[in-house]
């Protein structure tokens, strides 16, 4: 049984995924961080400049958009070459565009006359013929046998063409090809008809948000339930689904209870719980994670759990139950790329086989594509996992301004000397000055009046220079200044 919590509000979207009750998963969309890309304009050609081979075009934005004549549908030649611009464009023109890259900076949006629509399984091309596939699936029969099934079943009279997504390698059934043919002639239709209404420059089509990307795409059979926290937002996703996704129309449902959505299914503490370095077993053993640049490693421990029998009975069920909770942590987290889980040792090979089945067994679930190793020959597994988007950790956190990301920082101990060391560096260098001035924290200033007292006082008299403290309470316990006078 699986529900969809949708906490809706102006400046972010958050969608959960539970299955039994239990959260599967999270995703976020922060309002200032949706970009263009995707959106589909009626433009005017305000500028054709054919020294660049470009055109400037008013969408309706801020600033001008930018249109090169690679990105013009049937600018190339027979033989592959392109075609003066000034003979495609004209100032005044109008027509319709896709933004392919957001603005930078001072640079307007850049655009592309082939429109693109995607949906579940497909990308629809309303001004192309063919059926193609996505380069990642490299599997040649099964590029074959998607092609044929697409084409089958595409209408003769239907003008336009299709790429299969990635996502249909894992399987795409026949009615969800119908189903996505479907969503986009009608989305097409509605854009044709918005451009002949338009008076002047305007956005005919902007790419769909979370929500409705959810009800596009992970809405199935064993959803009971899709429970919005905002009475407008669930207005428009009801009309949103009536023409576009029927089958999830009747599963909305406005939520008006007392407590917020979130906090009503506990989701808020789950997390809380996905952004913590330490993860607690039910048995009594726990999981660290580290996420870094090249990788995330996930080690296993046994922590309180000791069993009832032998060590190595203690052992496979804490790595039994690791491989469980690892699966799901991997999906709240969002952790991509590769990723390294260190189980404790297992002396028997029947114990290694079943955490490792079980472990694929888990993330089989999973939505992104993953692949999983045997043991290697230190006892690791190696995992990949797809990315599709930024982790969780970098959606709501950023690095500690303290510790630079190290998690950790030097202790006011190190600090002090530090500090002294300084002195005496400067103290070589100036030997003119009068006095030397430390400011630092509280922590270390009272190190330095207390335990380290005698080392302050045995390095006054070897510089034979007063040396005075000052607390900076703005200072965080690594941050010092020594100033000279």
């Amino acid at each position: 049984m699986e529900q969809i919590l949708i906490n809706s509000s102006r400046e972010e979207a958050r969608a959960a995924i539970l299955e039994d009750g239990v959260l599967q998963d999270i995703l976020i969309e922060r309002t200032y961080a949706r970009g263009l890309v995707g959106n589909v304009y009626y433009g005017q050609v305000v500028r054709v400049l054919p020294g660049m081979q470009s055109a400037f075009l008013d969408v309706g934005l801020e600033r001008t958009a930018f249109l090169h004549i690679a990105e013009i549908e049937g600018a190339r030649t027979e033989s592959g070459a392109l075609k003066p611009i000034e003979t495609m464009l004209h100032e005044g023109q109008r027509l319709m565009v896709q933004v392919a890259k957001d603005p930078i900076g001072t640079k307007g949006a850049r655009l592309t006359t082939t429109i693109s629509l995607a949906g579940r399984k497909l990308v629809y091309l309303p001004n192309d013929n063919h059926v193609g596939v996505s380069q990642k699936i490299d599997d040649e029969a099964l590029r074959e046998r998607l092609r044929a099934e697409v084409t089958a079943l595409r209408p003769p009279e239907e003008k336009g063409g299709y790429i299969i997504r990635t996502s249909a390698e894992e399987g795409a059934t026949e009615a969800e090809f119908r189903a996505d043919m479907t969503y986009l002639s009608q989305l097409w239709q509605g854009i044709r008809k918005a451009a002949q209404e338009a008076k002047g420059p305007a956005l005919l089509y902007e790419d769909l948000t979370l929500a409705q990307r959810i009800l596009r795409d992970l809405v199935h059979e064993e959803t009971v339930s899709i429970e919005v926290d905002d009475e407008k937002a669930c207005t428009a996703l009801r009309r949103f689904a009536e023409q576009f996704v029927p089958a999830a129309a009747g599963r909305l449902k406005h939520y008006t209870g007392d407590a917020p959505l979130f906090e009503h299914y506990g989701i808020e503490q789950e997390i809380e719980k996905a952004l913590a370095r330490r993860v607690d077993l039910k048995s009594g053993g726990y999981l660290v994670f580290d996420q870094t640049e090249a990788m995330s490693t996930i080690d296993v421990n046994t922590g309180a759990y000791v069993g009832k029998r032998d060590f190595s009975d203690t052992i496979f069920k804490t790595n039994l139950e690791a491989a469980q909770v690892i699966a799901r942590q991997l999906r709240l987290r969002n952790l991509g790329g590769i990723i390294i889980v260190d189980f404790i040792d297992m002396a028997k090979d029947a114990h290694r086989e079943a955490v490792l089945s079980e472990l694929r067994r888990e993330v089989a679930r999973d939505r992104t594509k993953m692949t999983v190793s045997n043991f290697n020959e230190l006892g690791l597994v190696a995992m990949t996992r797809k990315r599709t988007r930024e982790s969780l950790a970098h959606v709501l956190c950023e690095t500690c301004p303290i510790c630079g990301g190290r998690g950790e920082i030097k202790t006011a101990r190190t600090v002090c000397y530090d500090i002294l060391r300084e002195i005496v560096r400067l103290a070589k260098q100036y030997r003119t000055m009068k006095e030397f001035r430390i400011l630092a924290s509280q922590t270390v200033i009272d190190l330095l009046l207390e335990e380290e007292s005698q080392a302050l006082e045995l390095l006054q008299q070897s510089i034979e220079k007063p040396i005075l403290l000052e607390v900076e309470s703005a200072y965080p316990q690594e941050e010092w200044d020594v100033i000279i006078a």
